[in-house]
């Protein structure tokens, strides 16, 4: 609590400079204020810690707030910066956090728009007393039906559905069940078939490093005392031998599964 304090800006000048900036707009005065606020960017962050967000991503999120609430403000109107900034800091880390649960992420434009149908949809459906038509949240919102349409067929695609939700009505079939698994076999026999192609082109010596290397997994160290070399030698060669896989991999020509 002390270091905020501390760091909290001096009034006077703090309003001399608020002043000057909502007058001139001055992209260096910004940047000085910006600085001089950046405390409460710190402190909003802090509050939404533990939510499974890195401080750092957080604490961006809230100076670029801080900025938009800077551009923002208006000295005449008689607020506290710090009194119109917070609820903008806290708005954007929010909206970070519900753009971030989503599997499809929507642009922040057609999130607002589809916050303005859902609210529409509720007093429609209060005033008539039924679901109302596209056509209805169209003219309610000033909107173009398709518009209306695209943004609900949107707000679908980005709802997930549990692994465990039933697909069938007597409840013994569900997603999980019908989700196809990778054939691990198959790439296990690519791998195999690739393996035995290539160690055709490499020598005894540096078929030797492979199988001591990659399949009794002995150290370069022990590789070199068993051949009578020294450890640079062979980590030289383990190198050339995995560009020499690397490339075969790349070759169209070769066939291999990458």
């Amino acid at each position: 609590m002390t270091n905020v304090v501390l760091n909290a800006p001096s009034k006077d000048v703090d309003e001399q400079l608020l002043q000057e900036y909502c007058l001139t707009r001055d992209v260096h005065l910004r940047n000085r204020l910006l600085e001089r606020y950046l405390y409460i960017a710190e402190i909003i962050t802090k509050r939404f810690l533990n939510r499974g967000v890195e401080y750092d991503d957080l604490y961006q999120v809230a100076s670029l707030a801080l900025i938009k609430a800077l551009e923002r403000f208006d000295i005449d109107k008689g607020f506290k910066f710090s009194s119109f900034a917070t609820p903008t800091i806290v708005g954007e880390i929010k909206n970070y956090f519900r753009d971030r649960s989503r599997m499809i992420r929507l642009p922040r434009k057609d999130s607002e728009a589809i916050k303005k149908i859902e609210a529409a949809k509720n007093e429609l459906s209060h005033q008539l007393g039924r679901i109302p038509k596209p056509e209805e949240i169209a003219k309610l919102l000033n909107l173009s039906v398709e518009h209306i349409l695209e943004l609900m067929e949107s707000k679908h695609a980005t709802q997930t559905a549990s692994l465990d939700h039933f697909i069938d009505e007597d409840g013994g079939t569900d997603l999980f069940q019908i989700i196809g698994q990778e054939e691990k076999q198959y790439s296990r026999i690519e791998n195999q078939d690739f393996l035995k192609r290539a160690m055709n082109d490499f020598g005894e010596l540096e078929k030797k490093i492979i199988y001591e290397r990659f399949f009794r997994e002995k150290s370069q160290r022990e590789i070199a005392e068993s051949i009578g070399v020294s450890q640079m030698y062979v980590s030289r060669l383990e190198r050339k031998i995995l560009d020499r896989f690397r490339q075969m991999l790349k070759d169209p020509s070769n066939n291999f599964p990458v």
